[in-house]
């Protein structure tokens, strides 16, 4: 089987295309190569995929059993790789977002068929029009789509709101012992996935003739409560963490990014059915527990300085809404 993945070394895709290369799938992944990562056994086409004109040039001899876009972010995006790959390959997958299903939601349990409407975080209402796009091009043409929704995965990055992700400077707290925020109560219910465990589903979609049109989202079954997500972080570098609760409406007026993070996404509590990915893939399941992901994450940080990025600006911006909040609760 003949795979073009656009990007391909990210957080989530790497092991993706690290499982494709260990099933003998013929990969290529489409990139600028500016990243450090490497898959070995892949063939490497470089290229930059919103130059829409060299794009043609450099994949016009090319055909393929699958392209899966990592990096469509925009309706232009996918605009282009409709024109770029129609009649050119026989499944086209759309990596989406579980934050377009319904915010708030109406009923926590989410399965395919709940709506895709999130008026707080312009990125989720992007991915939303470029699966109706896609959609149309389904219906219309027989563009052989299928769209995956992934929710919070993640293999080299921090999943927590703030403070996370990229950065090291939740964790630098924890160590500390320094205060640290937890959205809300932090007994609202989330799933985390690791990308080991997103991978074992999401390649059984590839090439699979009853996917095409289809959605699917590809998530864990274990059920968490953000203070147990942050405590188990801080376990990870064998500290406590020091949680201070404090609402995601007063956080977010300290900071715009917040507001799709949290009203748009992590605030809910939400439980995935994953029944359809299972029915699609049989075997898969989740078997990665999220305490045992994160600290091969931290190990991972902890291997190399340069990963650890601390933000001064972040430090100030959590103290000062601590203060602020700490202060309006005395008061």
């Amino acid at each position: 089987m003949k795979v073009l993945f656009i990007g391909g070394s990210g957080n989530i895709s790497t092991e993706v295309s690290k499982l494709c290369i260990k099933n003998g799938i013929d990969l290529y992944l489409f990139n600028r190569g500016n990243r450090k990562v490497k898959i070995n056994g892949s063939k490497v086409i470089l290229g930059d995929i919103s130059d829409f004109a060299n794009c043609s040039k450099i994949l016009q001899d090319h055909q393929w059993d699958v392209v899966v876009n990592w990096i469509a972010f925009k309706p232009n995006d996918v605009e282009n790789d409709i024109k770029l790959f129609r009649g050119k390959t026989k499944q086209y997958i759309f990596i989406s977002s579980a934050s377009a299903y319904q915010k708030p939601p109406a009923s926590p349990f989410i399965t395919e068929s709940t709506p895709l409407k999130n008026p707080f975080w312009q990125y989720s209402r992007d991915k939303i029009e470029c699966e109706n796009i896609l959609s149309k091009a389904y219906r219309d043409s027989d563009f052989p789509i299928t769209i995956v929704r992934p929710s919070l995965t993640f293999d080299t990055v921090i999943p927590l709101p703030i403070g996370g992700w990229q950065e090291y400077t939740i964790v630098d707290r924890i160590k500390k012992g320094k205060k640290i925020i937890v959205h809300g109560d932090g007994t609202s219910l989330w799933t985390i996935m690791h990308a080991k465990d997103f991978a074992k589903g999401f390649i059984g979609l590839l090439g699979h003739q009853q996917t095409i049109g289809e959605s699917f989202h590809i998530t864990s079954d274990e059920l968490l409560t953000w203070n147990q997500i942050h405590e188990a972080v801080a376990e990870a570098v064998g500290k406590k963490a020091n949680i201070v609760h404090i609402p995601s409406d007063f956080l977010v007026k300290y900071d715009e990014n917040l507001v799709g993070g949290l009203l748009g996404d992590k605030a809910h509590s939400v439980i995935f059915d994953n029944t359809k990915i299972k029915r699609f893939v049989p075997g898969f399941t989740a078997t990665i527990p999220f305490k045992k992901a994160i600290q091969a994450t931290v190990n991972w940080f902890e291997t190399d300085p340069s990963r650890q990025t601390i933000k001064q600006e972040t430090n100030d911006l959590i103290d000062k809404i601590i203060a602020d909040y700490e202060a309006l609760s005395s008061s």
